[in-house]
């Protein structure tokens, strides 16, 4: 018989391979290393 798994099952899989965590802090210090935005000009 096959196990069938849940579409959150399957997120949750795929997020642990793909090494991700919950932490909203180590999110934030990644974040910033990848979109660094410049200051402008408010329209």
């Amino acid at each position: 018989m096959t196990e069938s798994k849940s579409q959150t099952d399957k997120f949750k899989e795929a997020a642990r391979e793909a090494e991700c965590d919950e932490d909203e802090a180590r999110w934030d210090e990644r974040l910033k290393k990848v979109a660094k935005a410049k200051p402008g000009k408010a329209e």
